[in-house]
């Protein structure tokens, strides 16, 4: 007993937990009440309620597990709502009402599309067409790749393009001494600048060129003519008459032509090989081809990871295909030009023409570039066209791009050229990078004020007799060449570094090979009489030339086109 504060008694209950029933009687100064759990009379609090044991079903009233039926989710020892002493939340939570209970509608366009202008999202009917069409391309992309991938593997010594072995321009005899090595890593890094060349001599006479032809589309396509009767002359260095006659009178150092400094200088971006004859004759340097050279002709596909038919047969080939690219090119620089007789004369005829032969429009400049203080370069350079612009004429390069089949280069022209002509193009410099900055290369020799590209593709896949020009399109050469990255400081650094490279060397006769599987240029020291009696195949027969296919003949007739083109060879063409 404590003074100020008297204990109740405490019940041991014997028999279970809590008091017992019929003993626990409150005390006389006790005023809870019986059988009141404790619950909280502040809303604010947190506490929950502490479980109530008394609600435990009785076993045996048959209520509970035993007694055959499952227990009420409400029977509970947490459960208070049926219990009356102490007020219950129900009556409080019934006085709230949900006003709508459905999640608020999408807008159709809210925020989410207005107009950004850095990113433009489409519309749901635009979303699954757009995922639709790529499913579409993936699948004509995964179409294209099993093709290429099962043609590889139908031969088993082809392999894909980045593995590929090239074969060499020119047979490597055992007799010749390589003399040295040059990597393309050399060349990237030269660079050397000339002043502005001098003109010589002018040769040959140009026709004007037919304007009509800048407005040809896909829809309006015309028809490439062939021009049988027309010469083209494709003479090396040494056996030009005007050339000889600058070196006797000791006009320069080094002599060659722009097709040979053009490969010389774009040497950096080839693939295939080539070769260069190096005549060194005293104090004076010549740059040669051999007769049938491959430089004659026109690298196709040269530049694509996409691999050709190894075959020579097949039309779609490495050398088929170069040798129809310098037919169309041939014949559509002769084809866009005014053919009424006039043309332009300039001070000497042109060097290679027979008297009374007809001969391609074609004007040879003759031009001089200073290397050093006692070394000069003469060029003899060509440009195909003339035009009249303000009263005053301007010189043209004619070249033509030719597709042979929409699938190795993935763009179809006749779809492309007019909406995505840019997209051609960007193809076309990946696949002809070393064509097209030849040509370039070309046309700056040559001063050409513009170089014109023409788009002819043919009638039909599997018709490489037939052609059509779709487009024309027209670029300065100084402007295409700072598109293409073509820089003239490092074309002129590569000339230069081969002329010095030449000049130390010995009287004799020497060719540079492009190595067919590495990007390198080596160097052979040959007899004075090799390439000099080259075998050159004589033209087939016209019964024996290749025909068009048959489901093309009846249209090739009607168009009143023979078949004895010189397709395997360019032959008198060339």
């Amino acid at each position: 007993m404590v003074d100020g504060f008297e204990v109740g008694a405490v019940h041991f209950n014997s028999e279970g937990w809590g008091p017992p029933d019929a003993t626990v009687t409150p005390t006389t100064t006790s005023t809870l009440p019986l059988n009141v759990p404790y619950a909280p009379f502040s809303r604010s609090e947190k506490l929950g309620r502490i479980a109530d044991f008394t609600r435990i079903l009785n076993p045996g009233s048959g209520e509970g597990g035993g007694g055959g039926r499952k227990s009420a989710a409400s029977d509970s020892v947490f459960d208070f709502t049926a219990d009356d002493s102490f007020p219950s939340g129900a009556d409080n939570d019934s006085t709230f009402r949900l006003v709508d209970g459905k999640p608020p509608p999408r807008p159709k366009f809210g925020p989410k599309w207005r107009f950004n202008q850095h990113h433009r999202p489409q519309l749901p009917q635009r979303r699954d067409e757009e995922v639709e069409a790529k499913k579409r391309e993936a699948e004509k992309e995964r179409a294209r790749r099993d093709r290429l991938y099962y043609l590889n593997r139908s031969n088993q010594n082809q392999q894909r393009r980045e593995a590929a072995v090239f074969k060499s321009s020119v047979e490597i005899q055992t007799e010749w001494n390589m003399l040295d090595k040059i990597p393309f890593s050399i060349f990237t890094k030269l660079s050397f600048s000339v002043s502005e060349p001098e003109d010589m001599i002018l040769c040959g006479g140009l026709e004007f060129y037919d304007k009509s032809f800048d407005r040809i589309t896909p829809k309006a396509e015309r028809r490439l003519e062939r021009f049988k009767n027309r010469n083209f002359f494709k003479v090396t260095t040494t056996d030009d008459p005007v050339i000889r006659r600058l070196a006797n009178e000791d006009k320069a150092t080094v002599f060659a032509t722009d097709n040979i400094l053009a490969t010389l200088m774009c040497a950096t971006r080839s693939v295939y090989s080539w070769d260069i004859v190096v005549q060194r004759v005293g104090n004076k340097l010549f740059f040669d081809k051999r007769d049938g050279s491959q430089l004659d002709l026109l690298s196709v596909h040269e530049t694509s990871q996409e691999p050709l038919p190894e075959a020579e047969d097949d039309i779609n080939s490495a050398y088929s295909l170069s040798v129809e690219a310098a037919y169309i090119n041939q014949n559509f620089s002769q084809q866009v030009l005014f053919r009424d007789g006039n043309k332009v004369s300039f001070d000497e005829p042109n060097p290679f023409a027979n008297e009374g032969e007809e001969v391609a429009s074609v004007a040879y400049r003759y031009r001089r570039w200073k290397l050093d203080d006692d070394m000069y370069l003469v060029a003899r350079c060509e440009v195909q066209s003339v035009v009249e612009v303000n009263k005053q004429r301007s010189f043209l390069t004619l070249n033509a791009l030719n597709e042979f089949d929409p699938k190795y280069s993935g763009v179809d022209w006749r779809q492309k050229l007019e909406t995505q002509r840019g997209a051609v193009l960007a193809t076309e410099l990946k696949n002809n990078a070393n064509k097209l900055t030849k040509w370039t290369a070309q046309a700056l020799l040559a001063n050409a004020d513009m170089m014109k590209l023409g788009y002819v593709s043919r009638v039909h896949p599997r018709d490489h007799f037939n052609h059509v020009i779709l487009a024309v399109v027209g670029y300065k050469p100084r402007d295409f060449a700072s598109q293409i990255n073509l820089n003239t400081s490092n074309m002129w650094g590569i000339v230069k570094s081969i002329v010095d490279l030449c000049m130390k060397l010995n009287e004799g006769k020497y060719v540079l090979v492009k190595d067919p599987s590495k990007p390198q240029v080596r160097i052979y020291e040959v007899p004075a009489d090799a390439f000099e009696n080259d075998y050159v195949e004589e033209p087939l027969p016209e019964e024996e030339q290749a025909q068009p296919p048959e489901e093309n003949a009846e249209n090739t007739e009607a168009n009143g086109v023979t078949n004895d083109v010189e397709d395997k060879e360019i032959g008198a063409q060339v």
